[in-house]
């Protein structure tokens, strides 16, 4: 049994709220035993750097009495990331925060590190996405290329962020979250749990549960989509 912790949020920010202010209490409580964490800024939203990345969370979280390291400063972050208990990593592009993972050969060391229950884990969009075995079902454009879409894999299924439901009587004829995620699962059967803004997974060891304001939408290869009510234990995903 792993004894990973993992707190993965589909954004960070709600419309017309501040940052990370609709699970406050969830990252405090996450992070509760720790004086500082790190944090990976390398999706870098809006093209902003990675040091202003880094004041955007450290400002936010130090007002809650946490302390933030960006990984950017660090000598050698594979070997320095040891020295810590908690990361952080934020959201942005997916394709650049996994290439970026690989070029600095991050993506094992941080695996070992949080399923050993050595290291507590958060992600919000992007960083949620690589929390997964792949990042196959994130909305981004690969801007870049990254070495393979191979992840973090710290937990066995896979999650769309921000997932949005078809507007009914829209005449756009682009494709919904649900389409892509069917044509996802022309080529796997790995489930897919669309995690809409507003929620979020908490997950202590094999315990998982679904927290926020807004239902997780699961996809399973071969099986109509079904709805998960906030306040459940969805522990079974963490079995497949």
């Amino acid at each position: 049994m792993t004894s990973r912790s993992l707190l993965l949020l589909s954004t960070s920010t709600m419309h017309g709220g501040a940052f990370l202010d609709y699970c406050k209490e969830s990252v405090r409580s996450h992070f509760s035993e720790l004086n500082e964490i790190l944090f990976v800024p390398y999706a870098r939203p809006s093209g902003i750097s990675n040091d202003e990345y880094t004041k955007i969370v450290s400002e936010c979280l130090g007002e809650w009495g946490l302390g933030v390291r960006g990984i950017h400063t660090l000598k050698n972050p594979k070997k320095d990331l040891l020295d810590y208990g908690g990361i952080y990593v934020g959201g942005g592009n997916t394709f650049l925060l996994l290439k970026s993972l690989y070029e600095f050969d991050l993506v094992k060391s941080i695996q070992t590190k949080v399923l050993s229950g050595e290291m507590k884990y958060m992600g919000s969009s992007a960083g949620t996405n690589v929390a997964c075995p792949a990042i196959n079902t994130t909305n981004d454009m690969p801007i870049v290329y990254p070495p393979s879409f191979n992840a973090l894999d710290l937990i066995p299924f896979s999650i769309n962020p921000h997932y949005l439901d078809p507007v009914q009587g829209l005449k756009h004829m682009g494709e919904s979250r649900e389409t892509r995620i069917n044509e996802f699962h022309f080529h796997s059967d790995r489930k897919v749990l669309g995690l809409r803004e507003g929620s979020w997974l908490e997950i202590e060891a094999d315990r998982m549960n679904l927290k926020g304001t807004q239902s997780a939408r699961l996809f399973t290869r071969g099986i109509s989509p079904s709805e998960i009510a906030p306040d459940q234990d969805v522990s079974f995903l963490l079995k497949d």
